[in-house]
């Protein structure tokens, strides 16, 4: 689904490199360690506190116990990429109104946020109770989460911006007649929903392999 004028010689995630090719820009290569490019997101009292998160005293693990199946994660994201799917199939027929497009892409991230922001936090419920190291992974977890998630949600909010432009320079180039750019957009559109969500997924995969390994 990805089109062939990626530039396959550009490292980075899927959803940067298809937000680049949506924008006509040249996706700028990841450099440097990971600890550098964190540093551009901190400022120092963030700094401060997640060094205090990653070497402070072990926490106690929490008395609370937390029900989680281990397939809830799957369920969610496959419920997920059904509603994305789904409805690109239903919409064949709509009339070429961008501002439909918007308010649909602005759900599904609502629904994206509401899910992967409930299983993150109970997976840290669940790591809290299982031992002091895994309660301090669950510390920092949310550490980074609060530190890090408001300039994600401002860095997502602008994408569908870019699919308005997107979409603006696919109309305005289509031979009148033509309807295939609408279904290019189409495409273009639920690729870039099925990155984000794979994105949003980081962490509770990052979670789960921890409680796999520590739980065994």
């Amino acid at each position: 689904m990805v089109q062939a004028s990626l530039r396959a010689s550009v490292r980075g995630s899927t959803f940067v490199r298809l937000l680049a090719r949506l924008s006509d820009a040249e996706p700028v290569p990841a450099g440097g360690s990971v600890a550098d490019r964190l540093g551009l997101w901190l400022d120092w009292t963030q700094a401060i506190g997640l060094s205090s998160a990653l070497e402070g005293k072990l926490p106690e693990a929490s008395e609370a116990v937390v029900a989680f199946n281990d397939g809830e994660a799957a369920t969610a994201r496959t419920a997920l990429v059904e509603a994305i799917v789904t409805e690109r199939e239903r919409d064949m027929g709509a009339a070429p109104d961008f501002a439909a497009f918007r308010a649909r892409y602005l759900r599904h991230q609502r629904a994206m946020q509401a899910a992967t922001g409930n299983l993150r936090g109970r997976l840290r419920d669940v790591l809290a109770a299982v031992s002091p190291e895994a309660a301090r992974l669950a510390e920092v977890d949310a550490f980074m989460e609060s530190v890090l998630s408001p300039r994600e949600h401002r860095l997502l909010a602008g994408v569908p911006t870019l699919l308005g432009d997107r979409f603006e320079r696919l109309r305005s180039a289509a031979a009148p007649g033509d309807g295939t750019w609408l279904d290019l957009f189409r495409r273009d559109m639920q690729d870039v929903l099925l990155a984000e969500l794979d994105m949003r997924f980081q962490p509770i995969e990052g979670l789960l392999a921890a409680l796999r390994g520590i739980t065994g």
